[in-house]
């Protein structure tokens, strides 16, 4: 179990299946197989490395991820008398407003699980989960940790030592380790969130900023980062349509970056895009 390898507890995270050219919904029985190897990939690189960075703005649980835990519900325990399902970040079941299908194929296993098996959710935002998914399962509270307990974890295994900095960490952790790796130096040198902040209040300025190559990396993160900041406003009663037209906006160019284009021409293009949705 320490090393996320039993047999019969099923980890489901999620996934970004527009890296394997999983964004097709043609046939399903390959959509659950490119899914299975996906998560494989990623329980993989997290017994490797645990502190592992929140995730991107493009995973989500796609509806081939639960197809699999369906059909893994189905399987009799291989060890022990249960399986255990974890469904992590369980808020990328809908990882954008009116994308619900994952959520609503998941409710009936909620409902009537088989007598030998447990569904775990985890979710940092209760209220971004559907109200059909609340209803069926049990809320559980995990306590905030002490500032204290949080101070020591960022100096001794983040190496924070700016006291500054520190502070700074610790307060907008709100008692959740987790929290810790919001802010942490992506591979641009910046926090990508700090970058999102930058694109946000000054775009074209930005995008005259960015080196005319290598999109993927720390572009890449800033555009992760935007997405998280836009589904945050939404969350918070935002102008809905308008954040659900530059959500997509924002992942149409995460898409665009992972290809050869110049990340000062996307900028500026995504610039003019978004401050279109602003004046609609």
């Amino acid at each position: 179990m320490v090393s996320l390898q039993h047999p019969d507890v099923h980890w489901f995270v999620p996934v970004e299946l527009s890296k394997r050219g999983g964004t097709s919904t043609g046939d399903a029985d390959k959509q659950v197989d490119l899914v299975a190897d996906a998560l494989a990939e990623e329980m993989a690189a997290r017994r490797e490395q645990p502190l592992y960075a929140p995730v991107v703005g493009l995973a989500s649980h796609p509806v081939a991820s639960v197809r699999l835990l369906l059909k893994r519900l189905a399987l009799t325990p291989a060890m022990g008398t249960k399986k255990v399902f974890i469904v992590g970040d369980a808020e990328r079941l809908i990882p954008q407003l009116g994308t619900e299908v994952a959520a609503n194929a998941l409710l009936k296993a909620l409902e009537e699980p088989p007598a030998d098996s447990v569904i775990i959710i985890t979710a940092a935002d209760p209220n971004a989960l559907l109200p059909t998914i609340m209803s069926r399962v049990v809320l559980i509270s995990v306590a905030r940790i002490a500032d204290s307990d949080v101070t020591v974890f960022a100096q001794q295994t983040l190496g924070i030592g700016d006291k500054a900095e520190l502070a700074q960490r610790v307060t907008a952790a709100e008692g959740c380790i987790g929290k810790l790796f919001a802010t942490v130096t992506g591979r641009s040198g910046q926090p990508a969130d700090d970058q999102a902040a930058r694109f946000l209040e000054a775009p074209w300025l930005f995008a005259l900023g960015q080196v005319p190559f290598q999109a993927r990396g720390g572009f890449t993160d800033m555009l992760d980062a935007l997405a998280g900041r836009l589904r945050s406003e939404a969350k918070r009663g935002g102008d809905t349509d308008k954040l659900v037209e530059a959500i997509a906006l924002v992942l149409d160019a995460r898409d665009l970056a992972q290809g050869n284009v110049n990340p000062q021409l996307l900028a500026a293009v995504l610039a003019g895009d978004l401050q279109g949705t602003r004046r609609s």
